[in-house]
């Protein structure tokens, strides 16, 4: 505990106005997850909450903000509207059962998420290559700004001629929409201006001061965070600590048909939550010039989303523009996400009057400026530098990003950058020919043997034509998978099937030992002690009156 302290005093200050600033911002998005999700706006606060809370504190990754996340709540909208038919279905019919089914899976995928961490999948956060996660971010900074002019529109309840109801948005008109541009273009001008005049005060939790206190001076008719939840169904953001719910563990039924109706939804959310949080992990590492743990942040989050759903709260993940705010607003250390938790409960618990006072406008306005920072502008300019596949994983990454899914789009990235990888890995494969006084035919191998480059492995033989010894020299290459020892094996025994030797030199230990694990007839033609030309010396005495070990080379 002294440790923690210790390491959290240094930014105390930036760290506590980061928090407030965010926690802020995060109302209005863990708002609309609710909408996106269809459940109350109180169980996704207490999720935000109870997530931020646990991963500011044990993560991986200080500076990160997690919270009830849009990325997440897709996920989970179709499971909810059947639980809720499942429940109405039962012997005892139960109403609103979705939402314990919900609860149930936020467990399951906070548990799936713990598994990952402790079998250190984290780690392979590093293998995204860099056009990916440019890519990423351009098309997350498109979401999220499409996401706020969304704001300028307003919800209403409407009932269709076949008695079913639905929310309808109208975008805003006249004099109501050159307000909210004004106020929104004033605290961007907020946020752009305060740090070249100062910046020991945070530009954007001023902006959202200044901009709320002239809405409320002036009385202005705007759309604030009251009204907003008002719109989407919600009776306001007055609420109460959050205890564990009991009817859980009474109404749900714990058994095979209930873990089979929620694996999938536990597994496809625990996945996006996971990549999402590990690729924001990644960008913050970048923004600090810092390093995180991605193992520990798998496990924070799988224990954040754990308790959540024993809570009653909804899952989540790494929430990338409340990250960024963060960083911006200088928040750096454990402390900014605890202040974003206890801040966002005190909101709910005992301010929620003045923060259903907050103006939209200014909240998006902060966000504008989040994704004017977030968006990798530098990606237009080394465009026509990079090589024409990396250009394509960008573009392709961004457009997935936008109009299908975040974890799509990122496992979109990956296979195409590693078939290019594979392609260019598998036109390096070389073979030098070569004839020994003996007459032996020497074929020197250079590049990676894998199954992208086989065939033309083979292709560099001559079986046929060859004299009765031959020899492969793997001095430069390497043997990398199963279909690299089938190709040397089925070669092995089309030389064999015309009468003729051949003799396998200069392996490393390593791929020696995957050849002899995988087929016992390697050990009749691999040649063992040789030495390997790359690390021979050859010494004239003349030159060297002193032992070699006397001499620093």
């Amino acid at each position: 505990m002294t440790e923690f302290i210790r390491k959290i005093v240094p930014n105390a200050k930036d760290d506590v106005l980061a928090g407030i600033t965010v926690s802020l911002a995060m109302i209005p998005e863990v708002v609309a997850f609710a909408f996106v999700a269809q459940i109350d706006p109180l169980m996704a606060l207490s999720g935000a909450f109870i997530i931020g809370l646990i991963t500011a504190i044990f993560g991986g990754r200080p500076g990160l903000i997690s919270g009830a996340a849009g990325a997440v709540a897709v996920i989970f909208v179709t499971m909810i509207a059947d639980g809720h038919t499942k429940g109405m279905l039962m012997d005892i019919p139960i109403e609103n059962m979705g939402f314990f089914y919900l609860m149930a899976c936020v467990v399951l995928m906070g548990i799936i998420q713990i598994f990952a961490g402790v079998f250190k999948l984290g780690r392979f956060v590093r293998l995204i290559p860099h056009p990916v996660m440019m890519g990423f971010v351009n098309g997350l900074s498109i979401v999220i700004f499409m996401a706020q002019v969304k704001m300028f529109s307003h919800k209403s309840l409407q009932v269709s001629s076949a008695g079913v109801k639905e929310y309808v948005s109208t975008y805003m008109q006249g004099s109501e929409l050159y307000i909210m541009i004004g106020l929104v273009l004033l605290t961007m001008a907020i946020i752009w201006g305060l740090p070249k005049i100062t910046k020991k005060i945070p530009a954007a939790l001023t902006a959202i001061l200044v901009t709320s206190l002239i809405v409320i001076g002036f009385n202005m008719d705007v759309s604030t965070v009251g009204s907003y939840i008002v719109e989407g169904g919600g009776t306001g953001l007055k609420g109460e600590f959050p205890t564990p719910n009991m009817e859980l563990w009474e109404k749900l039924p714990f058994n095979l048909d209930t873990l089979k109706f929620i694996a999938l939804p536990a597994f496809l959310a625990a996945s996006v939550g996971l990549i999402e949080s590990l690729m924001t992990m990644n960008l913050v590492d970048e923004l600090t010039e810092t390093r995180g743990n991605g193992n520990r942040e798998c496990v924070a989050q799988g224990a954040g989303n754990i308790v959540s759903g024993l809570f009653g709260g909804t899952g989540g993940c790494g929430m990338i523009g409340q990250t960024v705010i963060n960083v911006n607003a200088g928040g750096r250390g454990r402390l900014s996400g605890i202040m974003m938790a206890v801040t966002l409960l005190s909101f709910i618990l005992f301010a929620d009057k003045l923060i259903e006072m907050v103006p939209i406008a200014a909240l998006v306005g902060v966000m504008f400026m989040m994704v004017i920072e977030t968006f990798a502008w530098s990606s237009f300019r080394i465009f026509k530098k990079i090589p024409m596949s990396d250009a394509i994983v960008l573009v392709t990454v961004s457009l997935v990003t936008v109009f299908v899914d975040l974890a799509v789009a990122v496992f979109v990235g990956v296979i195409i950058s590693a078939l290019v990888f594979a392609w260019e890995s598998a036109k390096k494969i070389r073979a030098r020919k070569r004839v020994k006084e003996d007459g032996t035919k020497v074929y020197e191998i250079w590049g990676p043997l894998f199954f992208g480059s086989i065939q033309a492995f083979n292709d560099k033989f001559d079986i046929k034509t060859d004299p009765e010894n031959v020899e492969i020299d793997f001095v430069e290459s390497r043997i990398s998978d199963h279909s690299a020892l089938e190709a040397i094996f089925n070669l092995v025994e089309k030389y064999e099937a015309e009468g003729k030797t051949i003799k396998l030199k200069h392996l490393s230990e390593d791929c020696k030992i995957l050849m002899y694990k995988a087929n016992p007839k390697f050990r009749e033609v691999v040649i063992e002690d040789i030495e390997d030309p790359r690390y021979h010396l050859a010494a004239n005495p003349e030159e060297f009156p002193k032992p070699l070990s006397e001499y620093k080379f």
